[in-house]
């Protein structure tokens, strides 16, 4: 396993077959609102972050904050067959010294939903976090209620290690838990070796 000499992510392009993970800029705006202005997507997540293009500006203008400190890397993803914006994810809770990152703040357009486009945005991502960047943990994480979320990072091999409870306070005042999946470095070999095989990627 090739990685780099330091655990320290940074912006760069990812591509499979059917999409690529582009770092995400202020000019992604109108592509990202359209692909996420749809209120069943936001149903876990308070307040909806793309209800109107001015919100989504403040959500890519924090998100590139976040970058900036170095907290977060955030990309959108882009259908390399019509090259429109059909969702966003990032790597987040990034912890160098524990060569540990998050993957999180994923959500991809209606119509793409149950398609190839989450198996292999995870697997770019994953592969990258270990690979290249040495990671010796990924996590996932989710609403505790949110079934389909849960289903899907199940599907990809994460482990489902269990419910943080009460651990955040929405902008709204709900109490949410959170559900805590992870793939660490020894299982990363079987994982590819499944992923690759549902994405016929050998």
């Amino acid at each position: 396993m090739q990685t780099t000499t330091d655990f320290n992510p940074r912006p760069i392009t990812l591509k499979a077959r059917d999409i690529t993970l582009n770092p995400l800029a202020r000019e992604d705006i109108k592509g990202f609102h359209n692909a996420g202005n749809h209120e069943g997507l936001w149903k876990w997540v308070i307040p909806n972050p793309c209800e109107s293009l001015s919100s989504t500006e403040h959500w890519i203008a924090n998100a590139l904050n976040e970058q900036q400190l170095g907290h977060q890397i955030p990309f959108v993803i882009i259908d390399n067959h019509s090259k429109k914006i059909i969702g966003s994810t990032r790597y987040c809770s990034i912890r160098r010294d524990d060569r540990n990152i998050e993957i999180g703040h994923t959500f991809i357009t209606p119509d793409f939903q149950r398609t190839h486009v989450n198996t292999q945005t995870k697997f770019l991502l994953l592969k990258h976090a270990f690979e290249i960047l040495g990671a010796i943990r990924v996590e996932i994480k989710t609403h505790e209620k949110n079934e389909q979320s849960r289903n899907a990072i199940l599907r990809i091999g994460a482990k489902f290690e269990g419910v943080l409870r009460n651990n955040r306070i929405l902008p709204n005042g709900y109490v949410r838990s959170t559900a805590i999946f992870s793939i660490t470095e020894q299982e990363w070999p079987q994982v590819k070796t499944d992923l690759q095989a549902k994405l016929d990627l050998n």
